[in-house]
């Protein structure tokens, strides 16, 4: 799906599909922290049953408004424990599909807020 943002000044996800996302129109196709305030790295995690709570720990760092968590194709909810270190933070957690959530950053994004993306992108399997 071609997402088409109002002009930003931050980077935004302009495209999604079943495995990958767009930022900025770069194809990215591994899971990826995208944030308002240009942070963007690789989110070592190609399965939502491989998250860990280093993962949720490494996101309240960035010190963000919000956090939205793209938990694949489908929503998925992390374990409340993990998400202790955002709550200590004060920051908001919200859990979404990746679409969803890259229609939801963009809009926070583009108002001004401090909001990061947590997007899952699962390793696609050939079907044999």
């Amino acid at each position: 799906m071609k997402l088409q943002p109002d002009k930003h000044d931050v980077q935004t996800v302009t495209a999604t599909g079943p495995g990958w996302v767009a930022i900025n129109g770069q194809r990215v196709d591994a899971s990826v922290v995208v944030g308002s305030r240009n942070e963007r790295f690789d989110w070592p995690c190609n399965r939502f049953e491989a998250l860990t709570p280093a993962h949720f720990a490494q996101l309240a760092e960035l010190k963000a408004e919000v956090v939205i968590f793209g938990s694949g194709e489908r929503i998925r909810f992390p374990k409340p424990a993990w998400l202790a270190p955002l709550i200590a933070a004060g920051t908001g957690v919200e859990t979404m599909d990746t679409a969803a959530a890259c229609r939801t950053y963009n809009i926070l994004a583009g108002e001004g807020r401090h909001v990061v993306a947590a997007l899952l992108l699962e390793a696609r399997t050939a079907i044999r």
